[in-house]
């Protein structure tokens, strides 16, 4: 399932018009971006949890010249699915 996908799906579940389904699917990923790049995390009970974890800096190699190189450390989006979601899965 793509955006568009899931753009539909939720026009079709909710009766909403497309337009209107598109913004409100923009808007529950803005606002999961705002919070996660604010530093806090976003549950949605049943469905899982939307958190930042912090990678150090590590060493690597070039793996066309195998030269070493430094990877800086970063911030990335972790997903931690929740029970209902795992129960509806399996």
């Amino acid at each position: 399932m793509n955006k568009n996908d899931l753009i539909t799906a939720v026009s079709d579940s909710s009766g909403l018009s497309k337009s209107d389904a598109s913004s409100a699917v923009e808007g529950v990923f803005d606002a999961i971006t705002k919070s996660l790049s604010s530093g806090d995390e976003v549950r949605l009970v049943g469905f899982g949890t939307f958190s930042v974890a912090k990678r150090k800096a590590s060493t690597g190699r070039n793996p066309r010249t195998g030269e070493p190189m430094t990877i800086k450390a970063s911030n990335q989006p972790k997903f931690k699915a929740g029970k209902g979601l795992k129960d509806a899965v399996n």
